[in-house]
């Protein structure tokens, strides 16, 4: 990785568009950021990890505030980078997520983040990405590294710079494996945790499907077959030596042989229970043979004994039997007779109805004042119905007379509903008028008040703004006062540290020769005169300072400078907003702010109001107009209706005039009221006529059927032999006692002829002269040889069933058995590997994952490449050593790091070293990790990780004069491999030692750049 140019605009603490040209810095290999405390040399660093990575490192992060606060308020942040990573060149363009002014009204609206990566293809830029999941992982592809590794190998932030050198082997696990590309072992030993896992659920799911075998041969076996339930009783065999045992090398082995022996076993019971069965049965075959032979000679003997009874009885029955045969015949001949008797009595029952209804009728027809016997029914009838189709034909003439007078009334009322609403239409008009002419006038001092709001909200605004500032210089006064007080002291504070400072510094060159003679070793070298030996080295003196004394006191200057730069600022700040208060008053008067400003907000608020009704009373009128428009049409039409309902009555009235004639006409001489009725009374009248000559003729007919009824009831009589129809209907039966009477003689005479043909026959009448035998003791016999043949023959089935069983079970788990060997014997070889690999087996001494194995090796490299520079900016002195042995609290080794003490022989932790010793220590890993990738990637290994570019942050300022020599050597040797090393400090001596710097200035508008430029 290589960085060419950096420009940022509205980013951190740059509010103006800034351009850091690093190829210009790039070109001495070593180069200074510089500048004040909060100028914004760790916010370069941020803005190039910001455009990589989207984030910028550290606690910074946390606070999501990138964009600058000087900034104007449209100008949106930005950053844009031009690097060359894994040999191309990229412009990465990115923009974190900020409130910006809304385009419309007031207010903020937050703007998203936004990137866009483009690669430099054939003299041009080709986009290749422009959203942040996919840039992310374009960028983390490209450099091998997230951004915590990226600022543990290549951006060094402050208070980060040693997380390498301490962090614990899991850490730099994950480090390491990202650089060199080694996911691959790691994938290894992920395939080979998956691989057992998937032997191991094999395995299981064999041993469940044999456990469940086991258990039910177990069971099927242990069943007896004397009932329906196991017994658990194997006859001695017993069951395998616990399922847990089948784990063992010889497990499966013992299962077959016990699965062997139980349906050996099985086979033996079920051929011997076959043969009880067979014996059993035939014995119950001939008792039973026997007792049907027995119970046929007692069936014989029975029926022939009942056949005698019952000709007994039917004797004794016959008197009864014949009386019961002549009543049914004489029923049979009364059955003959009756229907001509009922006829009879029917037809005089009608006679006597007819004359009765004859009577009725023409007591309606005298009602009327018709006598029937003195007039000719049928005349008057013929007359009636004339009058009534007259009295018709006119009654449609006499429904429209009344339809025309319903229409008359209506007419009527419709004329006097429309004067009213022409009325009601009139009072709204006028009404209408009024309020328009008020709604007028209400506009035109709205919109008078509606041109003057503008500039009076404008003057109280301007009131507003005097009043705040008034405010202002009255609190800033005593704050002022106070800021130069405290300026002052801070002034005269940082003089005094300096002096004493100063003094010290003159104090220790006096004393430095017993300050080298301190540091001079049995053997070695003097520093000053290059002897090894030494005679009489100086003492130092009691009190005397040294180096750790004159870096406190210079830190004292440091803070004090600080303090004294702050408190100037913040007098600065004082001041400004004092002059801006000044600027804003302008000779106002300020007595009189308040009451100006209470009576221009008073004014707004009433122009306000007049102004909001603007709107309003423009619809108001509007729509005033309108309903004006509608009445006055409605009214109108409403007039032209009136003048055809008054034309439309008087028509009305003339045809139910000359209709009103001829009704009259009609009903002349006559009791009815309208012709309606004359028709309805003479219909009526013409219907009783009818009712009495319809009833005469059905009592005519009655008289003639009743004489023949009489006749042939005479007849049937006669001819039946029955005096007369009281004798006939006493021999008559209901239907019920006629079918009970001839069904106790058809019973009488089959018992009859059942009981000579059972005494007839030959084979009962042979049995009825041999003994009787014994029925009961042989159904007993039969009995209790049936049960125990069904007992014998029920074991014997499922004693076949229960070999059957065993059979197919036994089966089964041989087959099961065969298939669980091979994955019993890939999952040990795939545990053992497994457990290698993950670095929890007792082979592996050292706990040591595969993965870490290999990264161990790339370590070594590391920390081999790293010694190289400790070594010069040591003096000698320390060495890092790479131990495969497990850190404090980890659970495997392999990536722990050490340091050796040269002087003391010692390793120990690098968490011991002191500040200074841990900066040098972890410059040095860096740098090798660095020259080891750099190495890697030259050799095409390492992939794409590369890095060409190496930043430090802080951390200078803790050396002292000789191990910042030493360092600085060492970093100034890299320019010879083409690596480019950037410091960032503000330590004033980096400036004499580093010539080619950039400068970030600091400023109440935003930090500037100053440079590249190179010191003479």
């Amino acid at each position: 990785m290589r960085l060419h140019r950096l420009d940022l605009r509205a980013f951190g603490p740059f509010a103006d568009d800034t351009t850091v040209d690093f190829d210009a810095l790039s070109a001495a290999g070593l180069f200074l950021l510089s500048g004040d405390t909060g100028a914004g040399k760790t916010s370069v660093l941020d803005a190039v990890c910001f455009a990589l990575y989207g984030d910028v490192p550290g606690d910074r992060s946390t606070a999501k505030r990138l964009r600058c606060d000087q900034a104007g308020p449209g100008v949106s942040p930005q950053v844009t980078l031009e690097a060359t990573l894994s040999g191309h060149r990229f412009k990465i363009t990115r923009s974190p997520a900020w409130d910006r002014p809304k385009r419309r009204g007031t207010g903020l609206t937050r703007q998203q983040a936004s990137v866009v990566i483009a690669e430099w293809v054939d003299d041009e830029w080709l986009t290749r990405s422009t959203r942040l999941d996919e840039a992310g992982y374009l960028i983390g592809e490209i450099t091998g590294l997230n951004l915590d590794q990226f600022c543990q190998v290549a951006m060094l932030p402050q208070g980060r710079f040693q997380a390498f050198l301490r962090a614990g082997s899991e850490e730099r696990h994950k480090l390491l494996q990202q650089l060199f590309r080694t996911g691959r072992f790691e994938a290894v030993e992920g395939w080979l945790r998956d691989h057992r896992s998937s032997l191991r659920k094999v395995s299981l799911s064999h041993r469940e499907v044999i456990d469940d075998l086991v258990s039910r041969l177990s069971e099927v076996a242990s069943w007896d077959g004397e009932d329906t339930s196991p017994t658990h009783h194997l006859n001695g065999l017993g069951e395998p030596d616990g399922q847990d045992g089948l784990d063992e090398p010889d497990g499966p082995a013992r299962a077959e042989n016990w699965a062997a022996a139980l349906l050996d076993n099985a086979l033996s019971e079920s051929v011997a229970a076959e043969i009880e069965a067979g014996s059993s049965t035939a014995a119950a075959d001939q008792a039973n043979a026997a007792l049907a032979q027995a119970k046929h000679l007692a069936d014989l003997q029975s029926r022939h004994a009942a056949a005698v009874a019952q000709a007994a009885r039917l004797d004794e029955q016959q008197p009864t039997h014949d009386e019961a045969t002549a009543r049914l015949a004489a029923a049979a001949r009364a059955d003959r007779v009756l229907p001509t008797l009922d006829h009879a009595t029917a037809a005089d029952q009608r006679a006597l109805e007819t004359q009765a209804e004859v009577a009725r009728t023409s007591v309606g027809l005298a009602d009327r004042g018709v006598v029937a016997e003195s007039t000719s029914l049928g005349t008057l009838r013929a007359s009636t119905l004339s009058a009534v189709a007259q009295a018709s034909a006119l009654a449609p003439r006499e429904r429209r007379l009344n339809e025309l007078r319903l229409a008359v009334d209506s007419y009527t009322d419709r004329i006097a509903s429309l004067d009213r609403d022409i009325a009601e239409d009139q009072e709204s008009l006028a009404a209408g008028a009024i309020r328009a002419e008020s709604c007028q006038r209400e506009l035109t001092a709205a919109q008078s008040a509606a041109s003057r709001l503008e500039g009076a909200r404008v003057h109280a605004q301007t009131l507003a703004g005097q009043q705040t500032a008034s405010r202002q210089l009255h609190a800033l006064a005593p704050q002022l006062a106070d800021a130069t007080a405290e300026l002052a002291a801070a002034v005269d504070q940082a003089q005094r540290h300096t002096q004493l400072w100063l003094d010290l510094r003159e104090q220790r060159l006096t004393q430095m020769a017993a300050e080298i003679a301190v540091g001079l070793a049995v053997g070695g070298c003097c520093p000053v005169c290059g002897s090894s030996d030494h005679p009489s080295p100086a003492s130092r003196l009691d009190g005397a300072p040294d180096a750790a004394s004159e870096r406190e006191a210079r830190r004292s200057v440091d803070d004090a400078e600080t303090e004294r730069h702050l408190r100037s600022e913040h007098l600065r700040d004082l001041t400004t907003r004092q002059a801006l208060a000044d600027q804003v008053l302008a000779g106002a008067d300020v007595s009189t702010l308040a009451a100006r400003a209470s009576t221009a907000g008073a004014e707004v608020t009433a122009l306000g109001a007049l102004a909001a009704s603007v709107e309003s009373l423009g619809a108001e009128l509007r729509l005033i107009g309108s309903e004006t428009t509608r009445l006055t049409g409605r009214r109108d039409a409403a007039l032209l209706e009136r003048t055809g309902v008054e034309a439309a009555a008087a028509a009305q009235r003339g045809e139910a005039a000359s209709i009103e004639v001829e009704v009259a006409a009609a009903l002349a001489d006559t009791p009815d009221v309208d012709l309606l009725s004359r028709a309805d009374r003479l219909t009526a009248l013409a219907d009783a006529c009818a009712s009495v000559l319809a009833a005469q003729e059905s009592a005519d007919v009655a008289r003639r059927e009743q004489d023949r009824a009489q006749a042939a009831a005479v007849r049937s009589l006669s001819e039946s032999g029955f005096v007369d129809a009281d004798q006939a209907r006493q021999n008559s039966l209901t239907p019920t006692a006629r079918d009970r009477l001839a069904g106790q003689i058809g019973r009488f005479d089959a018992s009859r002829l059942a009981a000579s043909r059972l005494l007839d026959d030959d084979e009962l009448t042979a049995a009825a002269g041999t003994v009787a035998p014994d029925v009961t003791g042989l159904a007993a016999v039969e009995l209790n040889a049936r049960h125990v043949a069904g007992a014998t023959q029920t074991r014997s089935v499922r004693l076949r069933e229960r070999c059957s069983r065993v059979q197919q079970l036994h089966g089964e788990l041989a087959a099961t058995l065969d298939a669980w060997r091979p994955v019993r014997a890939d999952l040990d070889i795939a545990t053992a590997m497994a457990t290698f690999a993950d670095g929890r087996s007792g082979d592996n001494r050292l706990q040591m994952r595969l993965s870490a194995y290999v990264l161990a090796y790339r370590l070594g490299q590391v920390v081999d490449a790293a010694n190289l520079r400790l070594a010069t900016m040591s003096d000698q002195r320390y060495s890092l050593v790479h131990t495969g042995k497990r850190g404090a609290g980890e659970r495997r080794g392999g990536l722990s790091l050490l340091v050796r003490d040269d002087w003391s022989g010692v390793c120990r932790d690098p968490a011991t070293l002191s500040g200074g010793e841990t900066f040098v220590v972890s410059l040095a890993l860096a740098l090798g990790l660095a020259d080891v990738i750099t190495h890697e990637s030259d050799h095409g290994s390492a992939g794409d990780s590369r890095l060409d570019t190496l930043f430090v942050d802080e951390g200078f300022g803790s050396l002292d004069a000789d191990t910042l020599d030493d360092v600085m050597g060492t970093l100034d040797s890299l320019r010879e491999g083409g690596r480019v090393i950037g410091v960032v400090s503000h330590v004033p001596a980096m400036r004499e030692r580093i010539p080619t710097r950039l400068d970030v200035v600091k400023h109440r508008q935003g930090s500037r750049v100053r440079g590249p430029q190179v010191d003479g």
